[in-house]
Formats: structure tokens, sequence, C-alpha cells
């Protein structure tokens, strides 16, 4: 069976490697964009069906919903990839209502679409439909400057695992893809003085062209895509740091259901002081 994905924000730069990397394969492809392209032409002429949607937007966006579940009756995969840094700054600095539309974008508009498109999964498959978030920077640390992008991301790591638990038959999983070559990093150039120290960081990956290779992005999603619930399901995965698609992982995934989820540290510390104060 050909297997039917869905692209949100397909003109982005994994969206559209994604996608023309599964319409090679034979696959239909359907996906969104916010503004006509070169890139969105190419996708067009190779066979993907696509649809405007702003999702800053929410008339846009629930009208995009509607055309995506007219035209695709069926998905088994749904990508989800809309993301804005912005606004970049301090938070106590920045406009709330810039921040709060931020949050919009990057993480209540993609639950929005989520809500709307999970009726026209695809049932009865041999392996459930799988839907894949992209996670950011600031799990185990804090990434100043960024905060609204940051919070953002960390709530879809949590939304994965409620997603997990309530919907069995579908899999939700989230991907880190680390620092890649996108278009996304502009905004941090842009943002000059108001970046801090990753406006360095920025600079000084761009000039030793130091990033994560778009096509180790694309093999840890397709071995998301081919990889039981049991193993991905409602779990945050980093292309750069884990070790995706081997046995030992596999095997560790299937014996801590904890790992790679959102936990607190140190809750035996009550125990262990109260023991060692005795």
């Amino acid at each position: 069976m050909t297997k039917t994905a869905i692209i949100v924000s397909i003109s982005s730069d994994i969206g559209t490697a994604l996608a023309q990397r599964w319409l090679a394969r034979g696959w239909a492809v359907f996906g969104t964009y916010r503004t006509r392209s070169a890139a969105t032409d190419q996708l067009a002429v190779a066979g993907a069906k696509l649809v405007v949607c702003d999702t800053s937007n929410q008339e846009s966006l629930d009208a995009s919903c509607v055309e995506l579940n007219h035209l695709c009756t069926a998905w088994d995969i749904l990508v989800i990839a809309p993301g804005t840094t912005e606004p970049i700054g301090l938070f106590a600095e920045t406009d709330f209502d810039e921040w709060a539309r931020s949050i919009e974008v990057n993480f209540t508009s993609q639950m929005r679409l989520t809500h709307r498109l999970l009726s026209s999964r695809r049932t009865q498959a041999a392996i459930d439909p799988c839907v894949i978030f992209f996670a950011g920077g600031g799990t185990n640390n804090a990434t100043t400057n960024y905060s609204a992008y940051t919070v953002s991301k960390i709530g879809l790591i949590k939304m994965c695992e409620l997603l997990d638990a309530e919907i069995p038959d579908v899999r939700f999983t989230i991907l880190g893809p680390g620092w890649v070559d996108t278009k996304i990093h502009k905004e941090t150039l842009g943002a000059g003085a108001r970046a801090g120290a990753n406006l360095v960081r920025t600079r000084q990956k761009i000039e030793d062209g130091d990033f994560t290779r778009m096509e180790d992005v694309l093999d840890c999603c397709d071995w998301l895509v081919a990889s039981p619930r049991e193993e991905i399901g409602g779990r945050n995965f980093s292309v750069a740091h884990d070790a995706w698609g081997s046995r030992g992982l596999s095997e560790a995934l299937l014996s801590d259901p904890d790992m790679y989820k959102l936990r607190r540290s140190g809750n035996n510390l009550k125990s262990s002081i109260s023991s060692s104060s005795v």
C-alpha cells in the first residue's frame, strides 16, 4: 500500500526535504505553506498537493484543515514542522503580545492542527499512523532570550506523552533535529545583541559549517515512521545525540518507559537526606 503523508509547513527546509524524499519513493504527499515560493512550485510539479495555511491565523488554519481532510482521507504520517524563534530577547524586555503569538505558532496552533486532522488518519493499517513534531533546545538548561520558543517546545514534548497515553492507535513522537542549516537561524542573526551569547555561537556554527546533516534528520524520521509505538511513543529523540536505529537503543527503550520523556530529577533526595540524618 502506498504511504500517505501530510507535512504541515512543507515549505520549511526540513519539510521540503522530507517531501522530496517521500515523493521520490512514490508516496502521496500533501502539505501546507504560508507563502508560495520556488520550493513549493517544485513540490507541486513533483506531485505534492498543497494547501495555503497561515498558522498564526485561526481562520486560515481551520480552512486548511477542512481542505486537507477533504483531499487526504487516510494519512499514515503527519509531520508538524512550523516554528519561529521570535521574539528573541529577554522576557521582561519583550513585547508580550509578540511573545504570546509565538506560543500560538509554536504550540497552540500545532495542537489545533493535530486535533483537526486526527479524524482523517488511516485506520486498520499494518502499523499505526505516526505523528512527528519537532523539539528544540532548552529541555535540559535555560535558553535565555528564547523563552517563547523554548516553553512551546517543552509543551510539545509533554503533549506527545499525553497524546500517546490517550490515543493508543496513533504513534506520537517528537524529534530534536539539532543545528540544521535552515532559514530559522536568520532570526538569530537579525536579532543581533538581543540573542545574547547565542548570536556568537550561531555565527561560529555558520562559519564552520558545523551543522547536523539534513540526511541524518531525514533518516531519523524514516526510522521513527518504521518503529513500533512501544519504542517511540511519547518520547523525545535527538538526531545528533541518540543512537537511533540501533538494537541497543531499542532494547533500552523497551526496558524503560520513562526514557526520553520529561521527568523531574532528584525525587529520591528527601529519603536519602532523611536516612543520612538518622
